[in-house]
């Protein structure tokens, strides 16, 4: 079996696995970022060694886990999880299954703010708009034709 990205053997068939057995939650989940965000591209279940994201964008580095039951007792495993995740320069959002499925919108909201905080930030990076001209340059003026 191949490897992916330096992880090991077996790592795309369990991603493969945990997508075909998704929670309902993680379905409704795929399905609004799709629909809410269709210029970001998401992934589902990517190996991000030693762990599996539940969904994933690489270019806003934006880890979203949609948490149920099984997770209530986890909550160290969860903090270790979080914290490799932002060593990597991830930022992580966690979800409760209920909150998915009970209030869709109020989560795609907090997603949507989450992307533009790092738009936002990626654009102060850039200098875009942020300077004004050094004391005693002027702006290049316009071509006049």
């Amino acid at each position: 079996m191949r490897t992916y990205q330096g992880q090991p053997a077996g790592t795309v068939a369990r991603a493969r696995t945990l997508r075909r057995d998704a929670t309902e939650a993680e379905k409704r989940m795929w399905q609004a970022l799709r629909k809410t965000f269709p210029a970001t591209k998401w992934r589902r279940q990517v190996p991000i060694a030693p762990y599996f994201a539940d969904f994933f964008s690489f270019a806003a580095k934006l880890v979203i886990e949609v948490d149920g039951g099984q997770h209530a007792g986890a909550a160290s495993y969860d903090a270790r999880r979080t914290e490799y995740l932002e060593q990597q320069g991830l930022t992580v959002l966690r979800f409760w299954n209920n909150d998915v499925l009970a209030n869709t919108s109020g989560v795609m909201e907090t997603i949507s703010l989450s992307l533009r905080e790092k738009e936002a930030a990626a654009q102060r990076r850039k200098g875009e708009g942020d300077q004004p001209p050094a004391p005693g340059r002027q702006p290049p003026s316009p071509s006049q034709g």
